[in-house]
Formats: structure tokens, sequence, C-alpha cells
């Protein structure tokens, strides 16, 4: 419960102290895993000091026991160990001190450490950490690689050397940090946000020779393996142990076998591309050089054509058909138009030898009442009447008489 204070009504430090000792009392005992940093066994001392350091944080906290419980395990407990503590927490009021008072320690085996790791594999993997399409393609040629490496390793040796070999310019930016031990996983994961934060930086490579399976439990961190699947930068995994690959293999963008291996797939060789360009410009020659080939025989086809070599051939033929056409359509037309025009001379023949101009040139008479209308029937006028006689020369008038 929260205790009730002011600048006027403060509380000693030692009720403080008590107070703290009060509420860490009823925590209880509980079973605490971590790595030994340091480890003091003073001569004829009944009391043993440890520093239990969580490998994934830059947390310790001191522990003691008994000489009797440590002696227990002494004979495989070192400091570096990884180890399993039933204590209770004390508080040491005089120094306002917090300490892990070990009941019993238990080393933590390379089996059930192989064992934890494969529940946490199983775990990650149904995130999708290590999933194929989370996995970022690295540049062809990066300007600018990230090297995360122990200082003045071999594994940094390797990758500078063979990547400088394979590409003189190639750059690198690199960061010695611990690579195993209790101070590896902070400072693996602060250099590679650190990379990872510069936009230059185009690749990331963690790279560390051979070890044992202890050795390498960094790289199996979930704390590592989270940063590296957060990366915006492609990271590649270049640690040198084949027979049980850590954690970072499988959430790393490529995995490498070893650094050598990894700096040959990040950098390419110089010589390797100038020969790849001279085959693909001589690929390329060959491939014009059959495309010219190809457009010389088709044009020279084309132009064989009897189209192309006497291109008014077509023209004057079809000339001469037209023409022929159009001496026919004339015959064809004079024909008709001769036929038509004696077709007219003998209707023009009838005609004229059947109309009354023609009846009157014979001597005929036409007699026309005042009306204009022909006389046909002597019934058709009276005596007196005066008619009007149309010959051919012309008309006069003329009486009737009876």
């Amino acid at each position: 419960m929260a205790v009730n204070t002011s600048a006027e009504a403060p509380i000693p430090v030692g009720e403080v102290s008590r107070l703290i000792g009060g509420w860490i009392d009823r925590l209880g005992a509980v079973w605490v895993e971590g790595q030994i940093t340091q480890l003091s066994r003073r001569p004829g001392a009944g009391v043993v000091f440890l520093t239990l350091r969580d490998p994934s944080h830059d947390i310790s906290v001191g522990v003691t026991c008994y000489r009797q419980v440590f002696d227990a395990v002494a004979d495989v407990v070192s400091e570096g160990a990884r180890v399993v503590v039933h204590c209770k927490p004390e508080w040491y009021a005089p120094r306002g001190q917090l300490s892990l008072r070990a009941t019993e320690i238990k080393p933590v085996g390379v089996g059930e450490l192989l064992a934890r790791l494969e529940q946490l594999k199983k775990s990650l993997a149904r995130e999708g950490l290590f999933a194929a399409e989370r996995k970022k393609p690295l540049p062809f040629l990066p300007q600018l690689i990230g090297l995360v490496c122990g200082r003045a390793s071999a594994a940094e040796r390797d990758v500078l050397e063979n990547a400088r070999h394979r590409w003189p310019a190639v750059r690198f930016e690199v960061r010695n940090v611990p690579v195993q031990g209790v101070h590896a996983v902070p400072q693996v994961v602060q250099a590679m946000k650190e990379l990872d934060a510069a936009d230059e930086v185009d690749v990331i490579i963690v790279a560390r020779g051979g070890g044992s399976v202890e050795d390498l439990l960094p790289f199996s961190d979930e704390q590592l393996v989270r940063a590296v699947a957060a990366c915006r930068t492609p990271v590649v995994s270049a640690i040198g142990h084949e027979p049980d690959n850590p954690l970072l293999d499988h959430v790393a963008d490529l995995r490498a076998s070893t650094p050598t291996d990894a700096a040959k797939k990040v950098v390419p060789d110089v010589g390797e591309e100038a020969e790849r360009v001279r085959m693909l410009r001589d690929r390329a020659r060959r491939c014009v050089r059959a495309l010219l080939d190809r457009e010389e025989r088709g044009l020279a086809q084309a132009l064989a054509r009897p189209s192309i070599q006497d291109p008014h051939r077509m023209i004057d033929a079809r000339a001469e058909e037209v023409t022929a056409l159009l001496e026919r359509a004339r015959r064809t037309l004079r024909h008709q138009l001769d036929r038509a025009d004696s077709e007219l001379t003998h209707t023009h023949a009838r005609v004229v030898a059947l109309s009354p101009a023609a009846t009157l040139k014979r001597g005929y008479a036409v007699l026309q009442r005042a009306d204009g209308h022909a006389v046909r029937a002597p019934g058709e006028v009276e005596a007196g009447q005066a008619l009007r006689a149309r010959v051919s020369e012309g008309e006069f008038n003329v009486r009737v008489d009876t």
C-alpha cells in the first residue's frame, strides 16, 4: 500500500528501507534463470557470492548461498555458465541492497538449452518471423555494408579481406561488439539498430566464427531475433557453426555458412561481373547480328518479288483490262444507239405517213365549225352555216349551200 507523505511530514530513510524489506519478504521463494558473471569463493568462508545476469538485458543481481549449496554443483558451474537458482529475495536494510538467497542451484545442460531453443523456435515460427515472404532481397552491389562482429576477430578479417578482394571499392561500417557472454545480446542489438538507422547502409552482416552451443546462445536470444525481424535493412547471418544453426539463421534475410561465405554472397566478384558483362555484350552482338541478317534476308526476298521488281506490271495489266472494257462499252453503246436511231427513223416514217398533214397533201380537206371542232357527218351542219376548210397549204371559209 502507498505511504502518505509530504514535504512537511516525510518518513526517515530507515522506515523506507524497512517498508521495502517488508514488501520484498512477501514475494516468497522463486526460481530464477541467469548467467553467472562473477563468482567469489573465499577460502574458509561459509558463504559464496555470485552475480547473476540476464543475458538479454543489462540487468544483474547479487546472489548469496551457503558453501554446501554451491559445492553440490561446483564441479560443473563456473563463470559464464547458465544456471537455475531457487532463491528468496532479501533486502539488506542497512545498505538498501537487494540480493537473492539461494537454497538450490541447478546448471542448465546443453540438452535443456537446446530443448528451450526448439520451443522458442516453434513459437517464433508461429508468429511468422521465419516466413519466406518476410525475407528482403539483397542489393546487387551494396555501397556501404554494416558489419557486426568481435573486435580483431577472424570473422571480421575474413569478411573484410574477401569482400575487398572481390570488389575493391566496397566500403564497410564496422561495429565491434562482444559475440559471447552476458554483454553480447544488448550490444549486438544496439549495433544493429545503429546500422539499420543509417540510410547509407545497404546490408548488415552479423558475423562470428565457430564455437560451442553455449558460446552461440546470444545469437538464439529472443530479443536479438526480434530486433533482426524489425530491421528495415537486409540482414545476413554469418555464424560459422554448421551442426546447430542459431535462430539468427532462420530470421535473417540470408544465411551464410561462414563469414567468408557471407562476403561472397553479399559482394559480387569484379572479375566475374566483368566476364559476365563481356559475355552479355557478345550475346547482344550475336543477337543484333542475327536480327540484321534475318531482316536483310527478308528484304532481299521482298525485293525479289515481281511486284517490287516491276511495280507497274499490275497497273499495266489493269490498264489493258480497262481499255478493253472501255472499247467493249463503246461498241455496245454504239450498237444500242444505231438500233435506237433505226427504230426512231421507222417510227418517224410511220408517224409521218399517218399524220393529218400527209392526208391533206393528198388533196383532202378538214371542215371545222366556228368552235374548232371537225365536221364528221352531214347532220352536224346546217344550210347557210359558215365553216372553215383547212387544206395542205392553208385554210379558207366556206358556207353550206343546202
